[in-house]
C-alpha cells in the first residue's frame, strides 16, 4: 500500500458508509477537490474566444451590452424631499422652546429635522441698522429735534430703555471675557485697557499651554459625551465656562454632563444644593471617586447606558472626561473599572496626555489632562485654592494663610492642629495678616519646626496647611445660592442643625462682646476710684 495522495484519497473512499467506490468529480491522482476548485476560479474569470479569437462569452463585468430598462416615471421626481408647512414650523419651534432650556431633554432625530429653520437667530449677530448715521442725536434729543417722542425699539419708557442697555451691555462685556478665555492666549480685550495687569509668577500660569489645550481639543472632538468633573468644594471655581460655550456653539450634537465629585469632604445638604443649582443647566450627579467604597457609580454608568442606548446607530461611543486638575478625572475611570488604569495623585499635573480606556464593548472613556483656561478675575490665592499649582513649587507660600484662615471656620482648624488662641479677626479683617502669622507660629512650636534661635519655620508650616487644604483634610467649602438650598427629608434635619449651630456662634459672639464691655467698664471704674 502506498502513502500518497492516492492511496490517502482511497481510504477515504473505503470509510464511505455508501456501496461502491464512489469516484469524486474532478478529482484525480494529481488534484484533490480543494485543487480543482482553485484552478477553476483562474478559468472563470477569463472570456471564453473561439479559433479566430473573437469572444465568445465575455469575461464578468466586461460585456458593454445591457439590456433594455425603463423606470416608472413619478410625480415626487420634481418635488421636494421633505416638505413642511408654516402651521408645523411654528409647532416645532415653540415645542423647542419650551424644552429647550430642560437640561434633561434630549432632541432625537436632529438630522431629519430642518434646525436651520427651527434655530432663532441671534440678534446680537444679526446686523443693526445704523440709526447715528440716519439720524444723528442733535436731530433727535436736541433743541433741533424733529420728531416729538424719540424712537425707542424694545421699550416704553426711557428708563427700561436704560435698564434694556445695561443688560445688553453686561450681555456683552461677559461675551468677550468668554471669548478672550477660550484658549486664546493672547488678544484679550482686557490688555487694551490703561491699566497693568498684576504680575503672576510662573507657576501660576501651568494648564494653560499650547500643548495642553491641543490635547482638550482632541478628547472633545473624539467624545460624544464629555463629563465636566468639578470639585464639590468649589464647584463654581472649577468650572470651564469657555469650554461649555465652545460645547454649545461649535458642536452642539455632543452632550455634556456635570459631575460633582469630592461630595465626601461637604454636608450633605450641601451637595444636594448644588446638585440642584447646577441641573439647571446641564444633568449633574454627585459623586465620590473611590475604588473599594464609592458613591453615584451606579447612577454614572446606567446614564452612560443611557446615552449608549439613545445612539443605537453608533457601534461605540467615547466619553471624555474635561475639567480642571486635580479634581478627580483619573480618579472616577478608577472607580468606574474598578482597578487601576490610569495613574492618579494628590497632585495636579499627573495626567500628560489623553488616552482611551475600555470600560464596555460599547463604550469607552477617555482621560484628558487638566486645563486651566485664563482668567484675569483669578487671584493667586484663588488658583492656589484649586488646587491648579503645586504647593511645593510656590515662592512665599506664608502669604496666602490668611486667605485660607477666611475660607475656613475656627473650629475646624482647631480640632485638625490641636492649637488654640490665635487673633480673632471674624470682627476686624484688619487683623487678619496677624492671625495667620500667629497661627504658623503656633503649629511650628506645636511640632517642633523651629529654625536656628528658636524662630518657627514658616515657610515649611505654610505648605503643609496649604496641602492639608487642597487634600480635604481640613474641611471647607463655598455656600451655594442661599434659594437653592433642599429642605426635604434628612436635608431639613441637617439645614435645622446648621442653622442652631448659626445660633449658638451668634450667642456666643453676642455674650463675648458682652464680656468686653463689662471688662472695659470696671476697668474704668477701678481707674476712677484710683483717682480719688
Amino acid at each position: 500500500m502506498g502513502t500518497q495522495k492516492k492511496e490517502k484519497q482511497r481510504r477515504v473512499r473505503e470509510g464511505d458508509t455508501r456501496d461502491g467506490n464512489l469516484r469524486v468529480k474532478g478529482e484525480n491522482f494529481y488534484h484533490d477537490a480543494k485543487k480543482v476548485k482553485h484552478l477553476n476560479m483562474y478559468k472563470s474569470g477569463r472570456a471564453v474566444r473561439d479559433a479566430k479569437g473573437e469572444i465568445v462569452r465575455a469575461a464578468v463585468l466586461q460585456s458593454t451590452d445591457a439590456p433594455v430598462a425603463r423606470v416608472d416615471p413619478n410625480r415626487k421626481w420634481f418635488g421636494n424631499t421633505r416638505v413642511i408647512g408654516q402651521d408645523a414650523l411654528t409647532h416645532f419651534r415653540q415645542a423647542m422652546g419650551e424644552k429647550k432650556h430642560d437640561s434633561y431633554s434630549v432632541l432625537l432625530r436632529r438630522n431629519k429635522l430642518p434646525m436651520s429653520l427651527l434655530d432663532e437667530k441671534d440678534t446680537s449677530v444679526s446686523p443693526k441698522p445704523r440709526i447715528i448715521e440716519t439720524e444723528s442725536y442733535s436731530s433727535t434729543f436736541g433743541p433741533k429735534q424733529q420728531r416729538k417722542k424719540p424712537r425707542t425699539q424694545a421699550a416704553s419708557s426711557l428708563e427700561e430703555l436704560a435698564e434694556i442697555t445695561a443688560t445688553d451691555s453686561k450681555a456683552f462685556e461677559e461675551k468677550q471675557y468668554l471669548d478672550a478665555t477660550l484658549g486664546m492666549m493672547g488678544g484679550s480685550f482686557l490688555d487694551k485697557d490703561d491699566f497693568t495687569q498684576e504680575a503672576k509668577e510662573a507657576i501660576f500660569h501651568k494648564g494653560q499651554s499650547k500643548r495642553i489645550w491641543n490635547e482638550l481639543y482632541k478628547v472633545v472632538d473624539s467624545s460624544d459625551v464629555v463629563i465636566h468633573v468639578l470639585d464639590a468644594r468649589n464647584p463654581l471655581g472649577t468650572r470651564c465656562e469657555s469650554v461649555e460655550k465652545y460645547i454649545h456653539d461649535e458642536c452642539p450634537h455632543k452632550h455634556l454632563i456635570y459631575v460633582l465629585n469630592k461630595c465626601d469632604l461637604i454636608p450633605t445638604w450641601v451637595a444636594a444644593a448644588w446638585v440642584k443649582h447646577l441641573s439647571k443647566s446641564y444633568p449633574t450627579l454627585a459623586f465620590h471617586a473611590s475604588i473599594n467604597n464609592s458613591f453615584g457609580k451606579g447612577s454614572l454608568i446606567q446614564l452612560l447606558r443611557q446615552f449608549s442606548t439613545l445612539h443605537s446607530d453608533r457601534k461605540q461611543i467615547s466619553v471624555g472626561f474635561i475639567g480642571y486638575p486635580n479634581t478627580g478625572k483619573s480618579s472616577i475611570i478608577n472607580t468606574l473599572r474598578q482597578k487601576k488604569v490610569c495613574t492618579v495623585a494628590p497632585i495636579p499635573g499627573e495626567t500628560k496626555v489623553w488616552q482611551y480606556i475600555t470600560l464596555m464593548k460599547r463604550i469607552f472613556l477617555i482621560d484628558c489632562p487638566g486645563i486651566v483656561p485664563p482668567s484675569s478675575k483669578d487671584t493667586q490665592a484663588d488658583i492656589l485654592f484649586r488646587g491648579v499649582v503645586r504647593v511645593e513649587h510656590v515662592s512665599a507660600p506664608e502669604q496666602y494663610i490668611p486667605d485660607m484662615l477666611h475660607k475656613c471656620e475656627r473650629k475646624h482648624l482647631e480640632r485638625t492642629y490641636e492649637v488654640k488662641g490665635w487673633n480673632r479677626f471674624e470682627d476686624d479683617l484688619s487683623k487678619l495678616e496677624q492671625a495667620g502669622t500667629e497661627f504658623i507660629e503656633l503649629i511650628a512650636r506645636k511640632q517642633g519646626r523651629l529654625l536656628k534661635g528658636g524662630e518657627p519655620d514658616e515657610v515649611a508650616v505654610a505648605k503643609q496647611v496649604l496641602n492639608d487644604f487642597n487634600r480635604g483634610k481640613i474641611p471647607w467649602f463655598v455656600s451655594p445660592p442661599k434659594d437653592e438650598e433642599i429642605c426635604t427629608g434628612e436635608d431639613r434635619r441637617a439645614e435645622h442643625k446648621r442653622k442652631r449651630s448659626e445660633r449658638k456662634q451668634l450667642t456666643a459672639k453676642r455674650a463675648r462682646v458682652d464680656t468686653e464691655v463689662e471688662e472695659e467698664e470696671f476697668q474704668g471704674c477701678i481707674i476712677q476710684f484710683q483717682d480719688k
